[in-house]
């Protein structure tokens, strides 16, 4: 039944002068959304020197030509891995990030609506970058997690409502290479920590239909998730996430499903990779795109969640002797690795459609 027809049934019911019964089938609604999600937004010298023009920076055709597949979902993620703080403070590359704010722009012209902030090189640059990127991310209306300026706006759950279905959004990290948090300034920067996840999850769960968790962890270039990675992704399923999106690997590790022990189904995918950056081995030019859709009924029974229709596009990084970065399909590229990636994203799970 369509919001259209039940608002017409509804108009008709209010009319009637005598009572009518109304079966549960009748007061019954199905809606869906879907969710996207890619890896890591990693900006390298090459990169920005590759985007700059005359007055500032143009990353967009380095979208252009994946835009519609990450367009395609109702929302979409990125992980905003080189801390968008602007040109002002000074743009750097690896080992100590910082990206201009152009990069936000083009997330947000490529259809992301929500980026996660809590990863390794949050605090690259400081306070001060992490205040610009912040004070960017909301000029331009995209939704961030991760990070934060006080501890009020770090006790927010980010949400974001499609469909009648309410998406909430966390992001941690493992740590930030070394650099202490200043003292008094947690907020700056969610660490795992699985008492903190613990209470958020149970608070998301009370103000969402669905959880997607960000865990920036595991092993850099290992191609398959570490047994942490293993025991945190249930336990956070158990507490609470539908969606965990991994990150922080540069490589693609699989997805599966995590059943819970009170008879849920969460999913899983350990590290979605590089989206973009300038990192030259083979797989870490290869990320993707995983979309996964969210059933909501509201019945007589109650309400319920069903997670549905797993897909994943994948992609690689091109470039012309270092120059002209695009994102193109990995199909398009090599379509016999292209099938190595689809086993390799199957191992747990036989469901997932490619594209």
């Amino acid at each position: 039944m369509n919001d259209g027809d039940a608002s017409n049934k509804s108009t008709k019911l209010n009319t009637r002068k005598t009572p009518v019964s109304i079966t549960p089938e009748e007061i019954s609604k199905t809606t869906t959304a879907s969710l996207s999600a890619v890896g890591d937004i990693l900006i390298h010298d090459s990169l920005y020197w590759d985007a700059e023009t005359e007055d500032g920076y143009d990353f967009n055709p380095m979208f252009a030509k994946i835009k519609s597949h990450m367009e395609k979902s109702d929302i979409t993620v990125a992980n905003s891995e080189s801390i968008i703080g602007g040109s002002e403070i000074g743009v750097s590359s690896y080992p100590s990030f910082n990206s201009p704010f152009e990069v936000g722009d083009a997330l947000k012209a490529a259809g992301v609506d929500v980026v996660t902030m809590a990863n390794n090189h949050t605090l690259d640059r400081g306070e001060k970058a992490i205040a610009n990127a912040i004070g960017y991310w909301d000029k331009i209306g995209m939704i961030h997690t991760g990070s934060a300026l006080s501890a009020d706006e770090s006790a927010r759950i980010a949400t974001k409502t499609e469909n009648g279905i309410i998406f909430s959004f966390l992001s941690y990290t493992y740590g930030t290479n070394g650099i202490p948090t200043p003292i008094g300034k947690d907020y700056l920067v969610n660490r795992i920590d699985k008492e903190k996840i613990k209470e958020e999850l149970n608070r998301a769960k009370k103000q969402s239909d669905v959880v997607v968790l960000s865990l920036h962890f595991g092993q850099e270039y290992e191609r398959m998730p570490n047994p942490e990675q293993k025991q945190l992704a249930q336990f956070a399923a158990e507490h609470g996430a539908d969606i965990i999106l991994g990150s922080h690997p540069h490589v693609l590790q699989p997805a599966e499903w995590i059943e819970t022990a009170d008879g849920r189904k969460s999913f899983v995918i350990y590290s979605l990779g590089n989206f973009i950056s300038h990192q030259e081995a083979l797989y870490r030019r290869i990320g993707g795109i995983v979309h996964i859709t969210a059933e909501k009924t509201v019945d007589a029974n109650g309400t319920s969640i069903h997670l549905k229709e797993p897909a994943f596009t994948a992609t690689y990084v091109k470039s012309d002797d270092n120059k002209n970065f695009e994102i193109d399909l990995l199909a398009n590229v090599d379509p016999k690795l292209n099938e190595d990636i689809q086993k390799h994203l199957s191992t747990w799970t036989n469901d997932i459609a490619f594209e």
